[in-house]
């Protein structure tokens, strides 16, 4: 393996699990149904900091998913493109 397939490769396996750690800590939509159900004891100030942490969360989701198809898309055009880099010596 040549260094740019480490370096792209690193990054991809960074975007991959930077993205699925963002994902996972997003709320549920179906986790404020139960609260409406049962009277809940969540406070006004409460539910809006969970929305704005959710927002922040979700918008990370959007760029670091972008950041990591331009990374497999950027590996794949060098790959085909420029057979030569990715040639074992």
């Amino acid at each position: 393996m040549t260094a740019i397939e480490w370096i792209l490769g690193s990054f991809a396996m960074l975007f991959a699990l930077i993205l699925t750690l963002v994902v996972l800590l997003q709320q549920g939509r179906r986790k404020g149904i139960s609260g409406t159900i049962s009277g809940g004891a969540d406070t006004f100030l409460s539910k809006g900091k969970a929305r704005a942490v959710d927002a922040k969360l979700s918008k990370m989701t959007k760029f670091i998913a972008i950041g990591f198809f331009i990374i497999v898309i950027a590996f794949f055009m060098l790959q085909r493109f420029i057979p030569s880099l990715f040639v074992l010596k």
